[in-house]
Parts: C-alpha cells; structure tokens; sequence
C-alpha cells in the first residue's frame, strides 16, 4: 500500500491512509514509531507526537477519530491532560501505558477513557481495541440516526440533548459529560422505573470492550450522581438495587422532534405584554400567521 508522508511540524509526521486518523501521544520514540508503522499498514491515518502540547495543536488543526496517550509523559500530568481532553473533546480514548495496577486502571477510566491497555502489550491487541472502539461509535451514530425523532429526555429540570451532546442543568447551565458518562445516562433515561444489571448497562452504553469490566459502571455511576443529584450520597434519581444493578427514578419525558433544528435549553425569558411570539413546530401559515411555523398573539 501507498502511504503518503506529510511534515507536521519538527517532531511529527503525519501518515496518510483510509481508515481513520489515530493520533498516538507517547514521549518514547520508539514506541511512536511502532505504533505509526503497524497502524499505518493496517490502513489508518497515523500522528504520533511527543507531548500534550503537540496534540492540542493537532486536535485544532485536524479531525482525530481516536487518541492512543500515554499517561506518563515525560514532565506532564497524563491524567489531566485525558481530563482536559474529556472536558473539550468527545474523540475516543484509548490509555496506553505502563501503569497496571487495578486503581490505575479505574481512574483510567473515570477520566473518561474508553479502554486501557498496559504495556508492553501487542500490537495486535492494540489495533483490535482501536478498531473495537471505533466500530462502538460508528454503531452508536447509527442508532441515533435511526432514532433521531428522539431529540432529547427531560428530567428533573435536566434536559440531555441527544444531537448536541448536551446535558443542561436546571438552571440552564451546561454540564461537561464524557462519552461514557452519556452513553450510559442515555441507557437510563431510555428505560425508566426499570432495574439494569451492569451488564445490560454495559450493552446499552456501548461501554463493552474485552478490558471493561462490569465495575466501570460503578465508576460512570459515581460520575453522573455527583452531577445530576443534589445529593450525590442520597441519590434520589439513580438508585442502587442491591446484587441486581440500578434503577432510574425519576420521571422522564421524550422529546420528539418535528422541526429540522436542535433543542437548545436558555434560561427563562420574561414574556412581554403585549405582544408575544409563539414558535411552533407544525406550518402555521395555513392558519393566518404572516410567517410559516410563527404564530402571533
């Protein structure tokens, strides 16, 4: 196969290929290197860079399918540049490093990473869990698109937008949520009143992976209580039902939408008197109003 190399500032180079673009974060050459080689000839589009610096800068100038990063760079915080990526990005992470202890692993992923892999490791098995994430992604965007009447769940006061993204408090605030922190609140929006084990959770959030174990869901739990609950040490919305799983209790209504644009929830406007504009979502120039989908009362 051709591959084509493209100078990418001093320390990088880009390698181009047609199966999306990993972008490897690691401060041993070495390891770029054989990563960059064996992904590219497996027919992906390939940056390796040294240092968060590089990445961020890449991150701007480019689009990035998956982010294989090393935690312990040389002279940074691994863990707070994957935090920083989950607060401004949702591009997939994988955690490549050599820390393997099991509470190396879970904060892993309560960063917000999709899978962790511990060196040294095959290189084999690291293109399988890139290519297993992947496909859960492309798998989660096509479910959406098979289901995109359904714009967005409110409970509450909260509303998660589901074409955004979003998840806005009551006060209309944007709250940051990682990929798996939404993927799950999706699962238990979508099933109500209802008790899922861990595993239908894992199923249902696309958090499955050969490394993923059923107690990430305890950890993407923990996340979302300390965001959407009052009292994340009473939870009131997400319940735990002992040895089965956890249970949404809130009520939930489903937005269905029937106009091209997404939800944006904003704080209350003060209505005027006088005169006040109604947008709705049927054409209502049928009925009179001087615009099509605007009624004027």
């Amino acid at each position: 196969m051709d591959t084509q190399m493209i100078e990418i500032g001093a320390s990088a180079v880009c390698r181009i290929a047609s199966r999306g673009h990993v972008l490897v974060v690691d401060d041993d050459a070495a390891t770029r290197e054989r990563l960059a080689d064996y992904l590219t000839l497996n027919d992906f589009r390939v940056t390796p860079v040294e240092n968060g610096k590089r990445m961020m800068e890449i991150l701007k100038a480019e689009t990035v399918d998956l982010i294989a990063l090393e935690l312990t760079l040389r002279g940074e915080d691994g863990h707070q540049l994957a935090r920083k990526l989950r607060e401004t990005s949702m591009v997939p992470i994988i955690i490549v490093t050599s820390r393997g202890e099991e509470a190396d692993r879970v904060m892993g992923l309560e960063l917000g990473a999709d899978d962790y892999v511990t060196k040294p490791f095959s290189t084999r098995e690291l293109l399988a869990r890139i290519r297993a994430v992947m496909r859960r992604y492309r798998t989660s965007e096509s479910a959406s698109d098979a289901n995109r009447t359904v714009r967005a769940y409110q409970f509450a006061g909260w509303t998660l937008n589901l074409p955004l993204h979003a998840l806005n408090s009551p006060a209309g605030e944007r709250i940051p949520i990682s990929n798996g922190e939404f993927g799950l609140l999706v699962a238990l929006l979508g099933h109500p009143h209802r008790t899922l084990s861990r595993d239908q959770l894992l199923e249902l959030s696309r958090l499955r992976s050969s490394e993923v174990y059923d107690r990430a869901i305890d950890v993407q739990i923990l996340r979302l209580r300390r965001k959407i609950e009052s009292d994340p040490a009473r939870p009131e919305l997400i319940k735990t039902e002992r040895g089965l799983g956890y249970r949404f209790c809130a009520s939930v209504t489903t937005v269905h939408s029937s106009a091209k644009q997404d939800i944006e929830v904003r704080k209350p406007v003060p209505r005027e008197e006088g005169f006040h504009v109604r947008i709705e979502s049927s054409y209502a120039g049928a009925r009179g109003s001087a615009l099509p989908g605007i009624a004027y009362r």
